[in-house]
C-alpha cells in the first residue's frame, strides 16, 4: 500500500510557532510510511453559511479539496483560554460544513498539544478531540502527545533538541502509521 497522506493543521500562525516547528521536525523524522503536508489555515475567510455554493471562497475549496483527498489528518495545536485557537477552529469549521459535506468524516486523526507550559495544550487536546467526536473522525488514543515545555523543544536547525523527544515523537508517528492503516482496512 502507498504512503497514507496526513494533511497537518497547526493551530499557530506565529511564524516562530512552536507547533509549526513541531509540524516540520516530524515530517523530518520520516519514520512511518506517511507523507505529511500542511493545511494553510491562516488566510481562510470566516466561516459564513452565506458564503456556501458556486461563489464560495477559493480558500475553502482548496481546503476542502486538501481534505477529501488526504488519508488521514493530523492536529497540533497550542492552548488558548482553554481550547483551541480560533483560526484551527475556523479551520475545522470549513473543512466539516456545509451540513452533510463533510470532508474530514471517517479519516483517522490524532492530535499533539504543544505549549512553553507544563500541561501541554491539555485543555485544547481534549476540547479538539470533543468535537472530532461530533465529526465522525475516529482518533488515536495512545499514545497521548501532551508537548510542555516547548521553548526548549528545538534545536537551531529545528529538529528535536532531546533523544528522549525525538524518540517519544516515532512512537506517536509509528502508532499513527497504524492507526490509519488500521481505519481504512
Amino acid at each position: 500500500m502507498s504512503p497514507a497522506k496526513v494533511v497537518m493543521f497547526v493551530g499557530s500562525l506565529r511564524k516562530e510557532s512552536f507547533n509549526r516547528k513541531m509540524a516540520a521536525a516530524l515530517s523530518a523524522l520520516n519514520v512511518a510510511p506517511l507523507q505529511f503536508e500542511f493545511a494553510e489555515i491562516g488566510r481562510l475567510p470566516l466561516y459564513n453559511q452565506d458564503l456556501e455554493g458556486e461563489e464560495a471562497p477559493a480558500e475553502w475549496v482548496a481546503l476542502r479539496q486538501q481534505v477529501k483527498k488526504a488519508d488521514a489528518v493530523l492536529f497540533i495545536t497550542p492552548e488558548y483560554n482553554r481550547s483551541v485557537p480560533g483560526v484551527l477552529k475556523n479551520a475545522i469549521d470549513v473543512a466539516s460544513r456545509p451540513y452533510g459535506q463533510n470532508t474530514l468524516e471517517g479519516k483517522p486523526g490524532a492530535v499533539i498539544g504543544v505549549s512553553p507550559g507544563a500541561m501541554g495544550a491539555f485543555g485544547a487536546v481534549h476540547h479538539l478531540r470533543q468535537m472530532m467526536v461530533f465529526l465522525n473522525v475516529p482518533m488515536m488514543q495512545q499514545p497521548e502527545a501532551y508537548m510542555g515545555g516547548a521553548t526548549q523543544m528545538f534545536d537551531a536547525k529545528g529538529g528535536f533538541a532531546q533523544e528522549n523527544t525525538r524518540e517519544f515523537m516515532k512512537k506517536f508517528v509509528e502508532a499513527f502509521a497504524k492507526w490509519i492503516e488500521r481505519i481504512r482496512g
